[in-house]
């Protein structure tokens, strides 16, 4: 299964993600507010694509209305309070991804 994990800057939360998983499936991260935002590839390569909120599931659907329609797009609800070496990151990722029952 192929995952996309997005946040505002891919700096915590998306690029935590895709480390903890990138054993277990490909997976990839990104940032809508960064210097290389998430491109139209990178949603289309996804089959899963998960957003740390619901601002960015919104923007995403701004950003790329074709593809938003077909993707299965998932908020995991994680506030951006956290560094990307906090063991707390880890324990509410794991536990809001496996809550989504997608992987």
């Amino acid at each position: 299964m192929k995952l996309l994990f997005i946040c505002n800057q891919n700096k915590n939360r998306s690029k935590k993600a895709e480390l903890l998983l990138k054993n277990r499936h490909e997976t990839k991260s990104a940032g809508l507010f960064n210097e290389k935002p998430v491109t139209k590839e990178q949603i289309d390569w996804a089959d899963s694509i998960f957003v740390m909120e619901d601002e960015q599931r919104k923007e995403l659907g701004l950003r790329f209305p074709q593809q938003y329609l077909k993707k299965r797009i998932v908020s995991l609800d994680i506030p951006d309070i956290y560094s990307r070496d906090q063991p707390e990151l880890e324990l509410v990722l794991m536990k809001k991804i496996k809550k989504s029952k997608l992987i």
